[in-house]
Parts: structure tokens; sequence; C-alpha cells
């Protein structure tokens, strides 16, 4: 097959960027998407021309590197899957297929297809772990957890951290990547004693980062490869709002500060 691309070009965040237009030929339908590139990219460097910068680690959906916008898509037409998932049997012979980044003002862009999104990292940092003693691992019957919480957990840790819930939320809102990373630790009981402390850490610092308000479109939950529920924002807002109360309000001086 053989198809169109519109692609986003931009040699970095202080420079002017520009769809710039190329062809694929001859490409095998059961090519992913990102395989499609390497294809152009390739030809590209055989011609003397600069390849087209794009994010990718393990291509197994995994990972969430391949942060790609593809036809207004956030990861492309189909349904839970990545980037890298995205197969060329998805678009049409002839089809123009236009790429670009994720775009938001918390993810700047490095270059072409390549955006900064540390400050997922920094909401992480700021509060998604556990504080346990060191030593041998203990024994997994140690700590009963009742099935439906342990389920619960795992639908919320599968989220990968790819950033396609902001691209697709007209707020460029991480609610839902926040969400996910609170739950999975406040529903399991390592993670009960610093429950409060970690919501409020990770929405403050969510804010901080310059992530827009969520406005509940479900554009989030639509585009997810993983498929995270919108349920666990709402369960997110219920500790938020338990810890604010819980913590009170501020000494005079403190909020002065």
């Amino acid at each position: 097959m053989n198809v169109k691309l519109r692609v986003w070009r931009q040699k970095g965040p202080q420079t002017a960027g520009q769809f710039v237009g190329y062809e694929a030929k001859n490409i095998n339908p059961n090519m992913s998407f990102l395989e499609m590139l390497d294809v152009v990219n390739e030809d590209l460097t055989k011609r003397g021309q600069e390849p087209i910068a794009f994010d990718h680690d393990c291509r197994e959906g995994i990972c969430g590197m391949c942060s790609c916008v593809i036809n207004g898509e956030p990861h492309g037409p189909e349904y839970k899957v990545a980037t890298c998932q995205t197969y060329m049997r998805s678009f049409h012979d002839g089809e123009t297929i236009t790429v670009e980044p994720f775009r938001a003002k918390a993810f700047p862009l490095i270059k072409d297809l390549v955006v900064d999104r540390t400050a997922f990292d920094r909401v992480i940092q700021a509060g998604g772990f556990v504080s346990v003693s060191s030593g041998s691992a203990p024994d997994g019957n140690a700590i009963l957890v009742p099935k439906p919480d342990a389920d619960l957990a795992m639908d919320a840790a599968a989220c990968i951290g790819c950033g396609a819930c902001v691209a697709a939320c007209k707020n460029a809102s991480a609610m839902l990547f926040v969400a996910a990373k609170v739950s999975h630790l406040n529903l399991l009981p390592q993670g009960k004693p610093e429950k409060d402390r970690r919501v409020l850490a990770m929405v403050t610092q969510m804010d901080e980062e310059g992530f827009g308000a969520c406005t509940v479109t479900g554009s989030c939950e639509a585009v997810c490869p993983k498929g995270i529920s919108l349920n666990f924002i709402a369960k997110m807002n219920r500790d938020y709002f338990g810890a604010l109360f819980k913590a009170g309000p501020k000494p005079a001086a403190a909020a002065e500060a």
C-alpha cells in the first residue's frame, strides 16, 4: 500500500514548525505505524535528509513512549492500543495521514514528534510510592487483600503514563493519569499509611505543572490505550477532599507564608 504523510517538523522548541509532506510507498499493511515511520526515515537518510524524530522504546504497548497524534486522535484510530500497536491495515491505500506531537503546555516540544513528559515524573516523585522498611521480601500472604480491591488496584496500575489523556483533553488535564497513580496505591494496605499525604502532594504537583482542570468530557478514557476508567477520577476526588478535611485549615502564619 501507498500513503501520503503530513508530518509536523520542528527543529526545536524555540523555532517555528510546519507540516511537511512525505510519501510512504510499498508499505506492508501488517507493519506497525512506527515501522512505517522507520521505512520513511530510512529513505530520508539515504537521500541525505534529516529523519523524522519520534519517541519509542519497547514497541509492545508497555512503555508509553510512542506519543503521536494521528489524524487528530492520540495513538491513532484503533481502540485501546498505543501508536506502536496501530497497524497500517487500519488505513486505506492512498490515504493522507496527518501526524503531529501531543500538544499541551505541560508537554513542551523537543523536536518534531517528541515532547518532554517529565512533568509526569515529577508528579510521581511527589507521592507515587510507598515507604517501607528495606530487607527481605515479605511473605506473599502476610497481608491479605480482598480480591475486588486487588483487581481494582491492578486496573489502575495498568496506566503506562503515555499522556494520551492529556493530549485528548480540551483542557490538557492530567486527572486520569494522576487518579490512576494515586488509586492503585491508595486501594492497597501498603499504601494506606500515606494515603492522605500522597493524594494532596500529587494533586498539588499536577497543578504546579500547568495541567488544566477536568470537566469530565470523557475524552481521556476514550483514547487511553489501557482503558483506565473515569471512575478513578471520582475516587481520587473523594480521597482528595477527605484529606483536605482531615488536614483542616492552615495556621494564619503558614497561610501568609
